[in-house]
């Protein structure tokens, strides 16, 4: 069985093909993928831009599923389910997606399969060379999400702790447009911060001692802007880079506390990381000493999929089918809907 995943939940647009194999044939197999970024667009407007964002996967959607078919010697007519995001996310970007996947389907004659976005980062992991096992604490940090769950199999997710303000995510791009630093602003930080020194700023750690698994990072990035206005007009590159790596501290010290406090809750010796966020390098760093000590393994997705793509969608449908846990839709009908707004629990 062979499936064809749509993302277009923000601003990327990811196209690919996984194989189910028969029952008892091991783990979906990523036949090919093709992806377009937008940063690039979005960058003269320091953020995301959602009409634009919905335009640009217009254009892009059938060329990228095109390259993904050639790339995989395959035809439309070998595609048994298309999947696509069908929340959360831009409720105009997920139309786009979730349109083309149904008209599609529907020429076709085939089901279509909607994804929940988060469920696709979650296990992304699945698709590296060195996939998890079930059971396994998973630290989902993607965009606007922060949360710690316990994941004992697809679909069967409790949550921990999450943020109650801004994610880690936010955290990171918000300060990093408080520096005067380029869209996106999460890795531009990460790279200024290399050149600092993180103890020359003292930053909070909101809700590290809290003695539960929550997140919190408005005051954070509270603070960030308090010491860049003390800094003045004219910063130097040097007070950039050290308030740029005090600030990257901060949340990697968060987040690697609460991942820990989680294993230990749960009693559990494997961890996954997912989500954008999951791509900082003195995050993996930190998690790897911290998990070492305690024998703990850590698990990533490749750096290529930590972002949003069209991979983790088609996977995330195709251990859904696998399992016999998937409501499929039959597209001839017609009609679809889009979940901007859709907790991972409900899904």
């Amino acid at each position: 069985m062979k499936v064809l995943g749509f993302e277009s939940s923000c601003d990327e647009t990811g196209v690919a093909l996984v194989e189910v194999p028969e029952q008892g044939g091991g783990a979906p197999q990523l036949l090919a993928q093709a992806l377009h970024s937008q940063i690039v667009m979005h960058q003269a407007y320091g953020g995301v831009v959602p009409e634009l964002a919905s335009r640009d996967h217009i254009r892009r959607v059938l060329p990228l599923t095109r390259e993904v078919l050639a790339e995989a010697g395959a035809e439309l007519k070998d595609v048994d389910v298309v999947a696509y995001t069908q929340g959360p996310g831009l409720a105009g970007a997920l139309l786009v997606g979730a349109g083309v996947a149904v008209s599609l389907a529907a020429a076709l004659g085939k089901p279509t399969l909607g994804v929940h976005h988060l469920e696709g980062h979650l296990l992304s992991p699945f698709l590296s060379n060195d996939p998890p096992e079930f059971p396994f604490i998973a630290l989902l940090v993607s965009g606007g999400h922060t949360q710690l769950m316990r994941v004992d199999d697809v679909g069967q997710y409790e949550i921990l702790g999450e943020t109650i303000d801004d994610a880690a995510g936010e955290a990171f791009d918000k300060s990093a447009k408080l520096l005067g630093l380029p869209y996106p602003g999460g890795p531009h930080l990460a790279r200024l911060a290399e050149q600092g020194d993180a103890s020359a700023f003292e930053l909070p750690r909101p809700l590290l001692h809290s003695g539960k698994p929550d997140f919190s990072f408005a005051g954070l990035k509270t603070a960030v802007l308090t010491q860049v206005k003390k800094l003045g007009d004219a910063p130097t590159d040097q007070q950039r880079a050290d308030l740029a790596a005090a600030t990257q501290a901060a949340i990697v010290e968060v987040l690697v506390k609460k991942s820990l406090l989680a294993l230990k809750e749960t009693g559990l010796k494997r961890l996954v990381v997912a989500g954008g966020v999951g791509a900082n390098a003195e995050l993996r760093r930190q998690l790897n000493a911290a998990c070492a000590k305690r024998q703990v393994r850590v698990h990533y997705p490749e750096l290529s999929l930590c972002t949003d793509n069209g991979a983790m969608i088609a996977m995330a449908a195709a251990m859904r089918l696998q399992r016999g846990m998937a409501t499929l839709h039959d597209a001839a009908r017609g009609s679809f809907e889009v979940r901007p707004r859709w907790p991972l629990g409900a899904a």
